[in-house]
Parts: C-alpha cells; sequence; structure tokens
C-alpha cells in the first residue's frame, strides 16, 4: 500500500528518478498515522537508532573482542562509519540519503556475540532447526524480537528498509531466465515475505544498495586500522596489497617524516576516498547506461547497479584476500575464535537441556513450546547477547570461562 505521507517541506528535491521517495513509500505492515515532520524513512532511521537491538552493538565484536582495547571498533562504531559512507554515497547518487542511513543502521542487527565466529557456531548448532543467519535474524528483531510500542511487536519499519535489510546483498530467489536457485532462503524471511512481500526475486533499491557497498567499504578500511593497530599488520607488510601499498607510497612522498600513526591514519583515509569515488564513478556510469526513469526500474535491471569499477573490484578482493590470510586467519586471531565458539555452544546446549536458565520471560516462554520453536527461542536469546553477558552467563553456569582478554 502506498504511503499517503504529506508530510511538511518535504518535496521531490533534488533527487533522481530513480530514487526511493518516501512519499511514494509502499507503506508499513500495520498502518500508521504519518509524522507532520518526518518522512516515513526519517522515523525509521529514528526507531532503529532507539530500539534495544542498536544499543547492544556498543558490545558486539567486531574483529577483536570489545574489552582488548577501547581504541578498536565494536559492531557498533562500524555501524556508524557504514551509515556515514551510505550517506555520503547517496547525496552524491541523488538518492534518499535518510532511507540509505536507515538500512546502514540496521543491516547488523542480527548478529551475534563474538562477531562471526558466533554466528558460524550457532549455525551449526541450528543445523537441524532451520540454520542461523544474521540478515534473517535482523529480520526477526525488527518484526517481531523488539518489543517497545503498544499496538505492534517490532518496529514496524517501512516496505522500503524491510525490503533493503533483507536484499542489499542482491535478490535472495532465482529470477526468471537464471538457470541456478540461489542459496536456501530462511524461513523466517520466506514466512515474513508471504505476508508482506518483498519481491525476494528482484533487485533492492539503490539505497539498499548503497548500504551494501559502504558496508564493504567501511570494515576493509577499519580492518586495516585495527589490523594494523593490533600488531598483528605491519606498514611493511602493505606493499602487497596495490590499493593499500600506493596510498602508503603517496603519504611518504608527501609527508617523509610523519611517525607512523598518522601515516597508518593518512593511508587508510585515502584508500576509503579512492573506494568512494570508483564507487560514485562506476555507478554513474551503470545508471547512464540503463537510463532508469525509477525505482521500479531498478528493482527489474537483472543486476547490481551500485559497484565498483572492474580494476577497483580486483584491487578490493586482493585487499580482502590480504586481510583473510594475515589477520582474519591468524593464529592469535583463531586461538580467540575456538574460545568463543566454546562460550557459545555451551551456553546454547545448557539452554536447550534447561531452558529455566534463561532470564525472565524467555524462560517461561520455552516452557510452552516445542522442540524446534525452543531451539529457535535460544537463539534469539543467545544471539541478542553482548560479548559480556555470554562471558558473564557462562561464568554464573560454569566451572570454567575461557579468556578472551
Amino acid at each position: 500500500m502506498a504511503s499517503n505521507f504529506s508530510g511538511i517541506g518535504f518535496g521531490d528535491g533534488d533527487r533522481a528518478p530513480y530514487a526511493s521517495f518516501p512519499e511514494r513509500s509502499r507503506g508499513r505492515l500495520l498502518k500508521e498515522t504519518e509524522s507532520p515532520t518526518r518522512t516515513p524513512f526519517q522515523r525509521d532511521r529514528d526507531r532503529i537508532i532507539h530500539s534495544t537491538a542498536f544499543r547492544r552493538l556498543k558490545h558486539k565484536t567486531q574483529v577483536f573482542f570489545a574489552h582488548d582495547q577501547d581504541h578498536f571498533r565494536t559492531r557498533l562504531t562500524h555501524t556508524i562509519e557504514v551509515a556515514q559512507i551510505a550517506r555520503s554515497l547517496s547525496r552524491a547518487l541523488r538518492l534518499d540519503d535518510d532511507l540509505a542511513e536507515a538500512i546502514a543502521l540496521v543491516h547488523d542487527f542480527g548478529h551475534t556475540p563474538f562477531g562471526h565466529t558466533g554466528e558460524d557456531m550457532l549455525d551449526s548448532l541450528m543445523a537441524d532447526y532451520g540454520g542461523f543467519e544474521h540478515n534473517a535474524q535482523s529480520l526477526r528483531i525488527v518484526t517481531q524480537l523488539e518489543r517497545r510500542y503498544a499496538e505492534f511487536d517490532g518496529l514496524n519499519l517501512t516496505w522500503e528498509t524491510l525490503e533493503g535489510l533483507v536484499k542489499h546483498n542482491g535478490p535472495l530467489l532465482a529470477t526468471v531466465g537464471e538457470s541456478e536457485a540461489k542459496r536456501a532462503v530462511p524461513a523466517s524471511i520466506i514466512n515474513y515475505s508471504e505476508i508482506h512481500d518483498l519481491e525476494l526475486a528482484n533487485h533492492a533499491s539503490l539505497e539498499a544498495q548503497v548500504a551494501a557497498v559502504a558496508d564493504d567499504i567501511a570494515y576493509n578500511t577499519h580492518d586495516l586500522d585495527d589490523g594494523l593497530r593490533s600488531g598483528l599488520l605491519t606498514l611493511d607488510m602493505l606493499k602487497q596489497v596495490p590499493l593499500a601499498g600506493e596510498a602508503l607510497y603517496e603519504v611518504d612522498q608527501i609527508y617523509p617524516s610523519l611517525d607512523d600513526e598518522r601515516r597508518v591514519h593518512e593511508m587508510s583515509r585515502r584508500v576509503m576516498t579512492k573506494m568512494v569515488e570508483d564507487v560514485i564513478v562506476s555507478t554513474l556510469r551503470s545508471l547512464g547506461d540503463l537510463a532508469p526513469e525509477s525505482v521500479q526500474d531498478i528493482h527489474g535491471a537483472g543486476r547490481t547497479m551500485v559497484a565498483f569499477s572492474p580494476s577497483m573490484a580486483e584491487q578490493e578482493k586482493a585487499l580482502k584476500s590480504f586481510l583473510f590470510i594475515n589477520l582474519y586467519r591468524h593464529d592469535s586471531v583463531l586461538e580467540l575464535r575456538e574460545r568463543a565458539e566454546c562460550v557459545v555452544r555451551d551456553l546454547f546446549q545448557r539452554f536447550i537441556i534447561s531452558p529455566e536458565e534463561m532470564s525472565g520471560a524467555w524462560s517461561a516462554q520455552a516452557a510452552q513450546l516445542e522442540e524446534p520453536e525452543q531451539a529457535r527461542l535460544v537463539a534469539d536469546y543467545l544471539a541478542g547477547m553482548t560479548d559480556s553477558f555470554a562471558l558473564k552467563e557462562h561464568r554464573r553456569l560454569f566451572d570454567h570461562t575461557p579468556d578472551l582478554g
């Protein structure tokens, strides 16, 4: 259903015809009276920021466990950086930057404690019950698990924000003419889409695509920065990475006597700027070829429009490979990953056997459920934990808790 929004002073402005327009929103699953001072997408952003799930991101791991050092990124600081890049890209491309920001701010809601380590372990533990995937969990949070409003569960976000959350990395179902189906779509996404069709076979809006590439740009640059800060990476190692190495060479030519801390920052900001500017130029070229006249043309384009150029895509791939080999698979990181896996596994197995050990309403609700639903409830409970709360719970329930410091 189209939105009846008629807010004060919110016209088309300088948005491109293929942008998402809040006054043309498909609306919310449960209809609400529109705000006279905020667009629907601005209200989505505000609801996301004020949610419990958003606050919990402060104490969830990005790469390095949050309590290792105050200056390492957390899932929250990563999210804020993604949102900033998404707004910049959206403005350059004449999109709705409020929608892009909302999608960026909500995109990691479903992440577990201990980063991808927790997600991988929880997915393995939930193998007999439909698995676990953080995008699907994000949808569960904003449509069911957040319980703040008197008239509905979740946040009752607009169709456009939910579509962007679910499909920012591309369509989830095979489109017409594709020979191979996409990977299995989590049941929670399928079930929700049956009552509020998110058009899983179509590409998402440009605002959602902007949020996706902003995520790549943010974690490439800040994981590089955190890796150097940790000492697991060195500036000399970057000579083998074209994008970072060239940026560092440029810094050293301009500032030959600069200290290493400033060299790292100057290198990182140049890497980010090069990627951002490349995306803008590449996307404008693709839009020029397609000549879309509406957001519907973007949905049916059959390809991702917001992307790196082929040459930058190769450099970005090389940077990812460097980080994977030298940072994410570093012996010290893998050792801590094994300890974090132990924490998640122990908690899941204990709560499955003794659901009464979960706090408050969680344990009462678990007692009324059959095994598959109870396992999903345990996964919801675990996924919502911060690193610190998961460790606290483990210490409460077990004699020995692995050291993640």
